[in-house]
């Protein structure tokens, strides 16, 4: 019996249907422009969010990076929220690869933050803003907010770049279509590899002009790959069939959060699980409870010393959920704190 993963949703297999348009998949030679399935992909791409351009890269770091390294400026900081991804999970690559410093902040100190340079505080150069937010159990940002906060940066000339590595859950989850959520960002990028459940890749999309220096920076970081149309079938397969089921996901994730809370009252917070993450407050949960899962066959893990996440995925269905649920009345008691 296969082992119910709920490490990450990048943990999905291809689809039948993906496997079958890759092996058919049409290629050229990407790094001249000449893959048509990729091209198609990128069309896409760029027509459901309601860009100009997009691009198809390895994964959604190189995607971050590349915005970063297109949108801001060497020596400058970049505002983004406490847990971002752009600021905990990229290997401080964007001090690296753009020669910026990320600056973690709350909203509700965005005003402030971009009155920094008149007070000897370091230049602000651009703006990132993740939705879903995976550190609240993917929260997904509203319209109204993305709005809000995108037009306090643009009314500073400060351009913002959307990290929606999930930004289809995010989609469903409000009941609004994906390029509503970004129509006040510069740029955006989106993973097929997490919910959509494609092997790998993930889009880049915003104004031609940034694509085209995102793409020579892609190259520059050995992104040129060749015929990459064989994933890139799959990519487009997800866009067109894996998005409307992402609500089961977010079904199945809020009754495992509240199994959790019936459990452990007070690990979890109800109110934020309206997407596929459940993230648990580690404290409040029996000190072996991965180990003793893992014996059960259930899988998960840990994004810092204060948070264990569970992540519902294409690959998880009814009756996987069903014995995740049963292996935590299978936590010995005597782990409790």
């Amino acid at each position: 019996m296969n082992a119910v993963d709920l490490r990450s949703d990048t943990v999905t297999r291809p689809s039948a249907a993906m496997r079958r348009a890759m092996a058919d998949a049409e290629v050229g030679d990407d790094l001249e422009g000449e893959d048509p399935t990729v091209n198609r992909l990128q069309a896409l791409a760029a027509a459901l969010l309601g860009t100009e351009a997009a691009l198809y890269v390895p994964t959604g770091t190189m995607a971050n990076q590349l915005a970063i390294r297109a949108l801001a400026r060497p020596g400058t900081d970049v505002l983004c929220a406490p847990r971002a991804h752009t600021y905990c999970y990229e290997d401080a690559g964007s001090a690296r690869n753009a020669g910026v410093q990320m600056r973690p902040i709350a909203w509700s100190e965005l005003e402030s933050a971009l009155a920094g340079p008149s007070h000897h505080l370091p230049e602000i150069s651009l703006l990132t803003i993740e939705n879903t937010y995976m550190a609240q159990s993917g929260a997904p940002m509203a319209v109204e907010v993305v709005t809000a906060v995108a037009g306090e940066a643009h009314a500073a000339r400060v351009p913002v770049h959307c990290d929606g590595a999930r930004l289809f859950n995010a989609a469903i989850a409000l009941g609004v279509e994906p390029r509503a959520l970004v129509a006040p960002c510069d740029t955006v990028m989106f993973c097929l590899s997490k919910g959509l459940g494609a092997p790998i890749g993930s889009v880049l999309c915003g104004p031609v002009d940034v694509i085209e220096r995102a793409r020579d920076d892609k190259h520059r970081l050995g992104g040129g790959w060749r015929q990459a149309g064989i994933v890139a079938a799959a990519g487009i397969v997800a866009l067109e069939t894996m998005v409307e089921r992402l609500a089961e996901d977010h079904e199945r994730a809020f009754a495992f959060a509240a199994a959790l809370d019936t459990r452990w009252p007070g690990c979890v917070d109800l109110d934020h699980i309206r997407t596929n993450i459940v993230c648990a407050a580690t404290h409040a949960l029996p000190p072996s409870i991965l180990d003793d899962l893992a014996r059960e066959q259930v899988l998960a893990g840990t994004i810092d010393a204060h948070t264990t996440r569970f992540v519902f995925h294409a690959d998880v269905d009814d009756d996987g959920l069903a014995r995740a649920v049963a292996a935590l009345d299978r936590v010995p008691a005597t782990t409790f704190p």
